[in-house]
């Protein structure tokens, strides 16, 4: 409702208005300052010789500043309990399969490398009774829960051959 009240008010003698400000004649700038005004070559060559112009009061004020700076002395705090919190990692060196020179050599516990992953899960799928979830586990420094969902969800591939049947091939 009050939109509709609202739109007959801002519509009401909308050309007549638009008229009136059209007839208008256009308010004419405010005179200029004449000192606002660099117009005249000699204003700008007293600037610039002012610029270039060496004060010697300055230049004397400015040879009897002498800074002299000191560090504060450095307090060394005796190893109390007020140590930062680093984190050590535990490394452990990586078990090397027949691609040792591509893999790292250390890894942090609790990972395992790309290498090391493709040789647990090519040795689970050839042995698995050898190759249990506990073992890898306990070989590879893993918590069971990761490497029970790892042996789930990944899979290496498989190359197969097929025999040739040599008496049935198409000769050409």
């Amino acid at each position: 409702m009050g939109g509709r009240v609202t739109r007959v008010f801002r519509t009401f003698n909308v050309e007549s208005r638009a008229r009136r400000e059209i007839s208008k004649e256009t308010p004419t700038p405010a005179p200029r300052h004449r000192t606002a005004r660099l117009d005249t070559p000699a204003d700008c060559s007293e600037i610039k010789e002012e610029i270039l112009r060496k004060d010697d009061r300055l230049l004397t004020f400015l040879k009897d500043v002498y800074v002299e700076s000191r560090d504060p002395p450095v307090q060394v705090k005796d190893g109390g309990s007020e140590h930062l919190p680093c984190k050590h990692e535990e490394k452990r060196l990586t078990k090397l399969g027949h691609l040792g020179a591509l893999d790292v050599k250390k890894v942090s516990k609790g990972k395992i490398s790309i290498v090391e992953a493709l040789t647990l899960l090519n040795n689970h799928k050839l042995h698995p009774q050898i190759w249990t979830a506990e073992k890898i586990a306990a070989e590879y420094s893993l918590e069971l829960k990761e490497v029970n969902s790892l042996l789930e969800f990944f899979i290496p591939f498989s190359v197969q051959e097929f025999p040739k049947e040599t008496k049935k091939a198409i000769k050409s």
